[in-house]
This record gives structure tokens, C-alpha cells and sequence, in this order.
């Protein structure tokens, strides 16, 4: 397997300017949630020109390809990347910066997409040394509900054959380039939005007693909720209910007719994950109403958790080490963030690990959904590289 090992590394470095180029590509031409069409009609062309069997079309602009071993009967193995971009404007000086206003691959999708499709083309080449088949998933819409993830499973993206595992990864401007983070088990939060729509009856501000204030109501819906984890929540279990927006179109003298307020719930645990929303909906209609105004609640339902398979994730620790060295792979927190690939976590066992960016020296260290975000592009050496790896030891294991 040593010879393997080497012979992947050849092959990384070997495509890296060219893999690096489409990252590039991809970077300058974002595109939105199921509005992936540029990018996956690159993909496609990509497959195609490397010969690499794959059906486009899949919740909307997905793609799956196939890449068929010796023994495709044995085992087939799941990779996957995500492909669109955030509504951000960006605001980095390179020559590849986005192309399209207000639309920036801030999260670093653009090195998944590259990334696995280095990872393709490397798996491509040692196909004679796979016992088993490669599962290539191309997906769209991991930024806005109900998630592409979510449309793939249900389109059959798991099915003929189904996958014995699954790997995914994403950049981590946290992590020094060359390096990798794993943790097993609940890694990644559950996540669910929050739209309250507070009701009053607005009027002149200097004359209050006149009115039903929804910004005041709206002021002590958003203090009391905090309680739900400060009091309700185990403290061995993080939570997080956090209101990123809060809107009363009024003036300076005068007091809307109501205010609309939007924001998240972060959890691990699907139980406490349903009555979270059932005090938050109790809470809030009942502190509306005790103030003489009333209070619509919505609550969409988002992602799972993500939970790495514990075996699957320790095989892949071991097998990152051999690859990179035992000083370049790092042990990971939980973390309040949500991800998608928690549908696919939850159906087969999974391995959602992150790939380092970070380069202190090249000024290269804005976090994720950032207007200033990009990486060390050596790291799509690293990654496609190691997936590779990866796989072919599940495969072949």
C-alpha cells in the first residue's frame, strides 16, 4: 500500500495546477442554491473528457459519477462535495474574483467541487487497483433549506447500489494548510429557523398609551427566549437560539404596527430539539398576548445532526496519519455550525471530516462567510489527494 500511497501523491501533484484552475473557475462564476447550472454543466464536461461515467439532472443541477474497480460487486464507496454558493459581495483583489454581484463562494464549495474532481480524476487512473466501485456525488444546495442532500436521497442518489460508506469535506480556515481535523460521533449541530412576526397597533411614539408597542413586546420575546437554554437546556448538551434579525419599520416618532424578528436553533439531541420549539412557540404567543399584542410563530425545520460513524471515522484517522503524518491530522470539537450531510450521516455511515486553509503568512485567514474569505490553494493538493486515499482503503481494506 506504501506504493499507493506514493502513487496518489504523484497523481495530486501532478493535476493540481489543473484541478487548481477549475477552483479558480468555479470561484469567479457563483452560483446560488439549485442555481448551479454553469457549475455543473463544467462538471459534466470534466467527466466526460476524462471518461468518467455520470448522470447529471439529479435535484435539479446534481450530478453522480461512477467510477467502476475490479470487483464491483464487493463494496462501493460514497464521496461527496457541494457546490453552491452565499448571497455575499466580494470583496478580495484577485484575478479570479467573482464575476457575479452579491454572489461569492465565501464558504469554500468551490475547492469541494475541485476537489472531487481531482479526486475522480486520481481514482480514475488506479481504477485497476479498486476492489469495488466509486460513488462521485456532485451536490447542489447546501446553504438553503430543505438542502440538497435532502432532494438527492429522495431522487435515489443512495440506491443502485447503495453505498457502504460516505466521505465528505470542508474547508477550515482554522486549521494550517496541509493539515485535517476528524472527530467520531455528534460533530455538527441539528439546525431550524425561527420567523415570529410580533403584532401591536402602532401610533405616534410620544404618545404611548396610545398604542400597543410590538418593538417593546418584540424587546422582551427575544430576552425571555435566552431562558430556554440558560435554564431549560443540559449543559453537557450544547444549545444555541440566537436571533440574527429584528425588524420595526418605523421612525424615529413613530411606532410600527408590528415587527419581524428571525433566528436559529443549534442542538444535538432530536428530543429536546421538538420542545425547544414548543417553548419557544409558548413563550412567545404568551408573553405577546399578556402585553395586549399577539405573535405569529414559524419555525422551518432544517438539518439533522451530524454524526461521524465511529469505526468509519477511526479507520479514516488512522489512514490520514499514514497519508500526512501524525503531526498534520487533529482531533476536533463539537461545533454549533449545521451542514447537510447530515442527511447522508444519518441513512449510511459517514465521515464528515475538515481540510486546513489557513496560511497566516499569505494574510489568508478570514473565516468562513466572510466577504473576505479564500484559501491556500495548496490545500486542494491535500485534499483530493487524501480522499483518494481514503476511499481506496475502504475499498480495499
Amino acid at each position: 500500500m506504501k506504493d499507493l500511497i506514493q502513487q496518489i501523491k504523484t497523481l495530486a501533484l501532478n493535476f493540481s495546477s489543473e484541478i487548481t484552475g477549475i477552483r479558480r473557475q468555479i470561484h469567479a462564476n457563483p452560483e446560488l442554491s439549485f442555481q448551479e447550472h454553469q457549475t455543473a454543466a463544467l462538471i459534466a464536461d470534466f467527466l466526460t473528457r476524462n471518461n468518467i461515467e455520470h448522470q447529471t439532472g439529479i435535484a435539479k443541477t446534481g450530478i453522480v459519477a461512477t467510477i467502476k474497480g475490479k470487483n464491483t460487486i464487493k463494496k462501493t464507496v460514497a464521496l461527496r462535495a457541494d457546490m453552491d454558493a452565499l448571497p455575499i459581495m466580494e470583496l478580495n483583489k484577485i484575478p479570479y474574483k467573482s464575476k457575479n454581484p452579491g454572489v461569492m463562494h465565501a464558504c469554500g464549495h468551490d475547492v469541494h467541487t475541485a476537489s472531487l474532481l481531482g479526486t475522480a480524476k486520481i481514482l480514475n487512473a488506479i481504477r485497476n487497483d479498486l476492489m469495488g466501485d466509486i460513488k462521485l456525488i456532485f451536490q447542489p444546495s447546501e446553504e438553503k433549506y430543505p438542502g440538497g442532500a435532502k432532494v438527492m436521497i429522495d431522487e435515489g442518489v443512495l440506491e443502485n447500489p447503495e453505498p457502504a460508506s460516505i466521505f465528505g469535506q470542508h474547508v477550515f480556515p482554522e486549521l494550517e494548510v496541509g493539515k485535517v481535523g476528524f472527530k467520531t460521533g455528534k460533530y455538527m449541530a441539528s439546525t431550524d429557523e425561527i420567523y415570529l412576526t410580533v403584532k401591536g397597533k402602532g401610533g405616534h411614539g410620544a404618545i404611548p398609551q396610545k398604542n400597543v408597542d410590538p418593538v417593546l413586546i418584540a424587546s422582551h420575546i427575544v430576552v425571555a427566549l435566552q431562558q430556554i437554554v440558560s435554564r431549560n437546556a443540559n449543559p453537557a448538551m450544547p444549545t444555541v437560539l440566537s436571533f440574527g434579525r429584528f425588524m420595526a419599520e418605523g421612525q424615529t416618532n413613530i411606532i410600527p404596527d408590528q415587527v419581524k424578528l428571525a433566528g436559529i436553533i443549534r442542538t444535538f439531541d432530536e428530543q429536546w430539539r421538538e420542545e425547544i420549539k414548543q417553548k419557544v412557540k409558548a413563550m412567545a404567543k404568551g408573553i405577546a398576548k399578556s402585553m395586549g399584542g399577539s405573535c405569529d410563530v414559524k419555525i422551518d425545520s432544517g438539518y439533522p445532526y451530524v454524526v461521524n460513524n465511529e469505526p468509519l471515522t477511526l479507520r479514516a484517522i488512522q489512514q490520514a496519519k499514514a497519508y500526512l503524518g501524525d503531526e498534520n491530522v487533529v482531533d476536533l470539537e463539537l461545533r454549533t455550525t449545521a451542514e447537510d450531510f447530515a442527511y447522508f450521516s444519518q441513512v449510511i455511515p459517514g465521515c464528515f471530516y475538515r481540510l486546513g486553509t489557513r496560511n497566516e503568512k499569505k494574510g489568508l485567514t478570514s473565516n468562513l462567510h466572510t466577504a473576505t474569505f479564500n484559501v491556500d490553494e495548496e490545500s486542494i493538493k491535500t485534499g483530493m489527494g487524501l480522499m483518494s486515499w481514503l476511499a481506496v482503503n475502504e475499498l480495499n481494506g
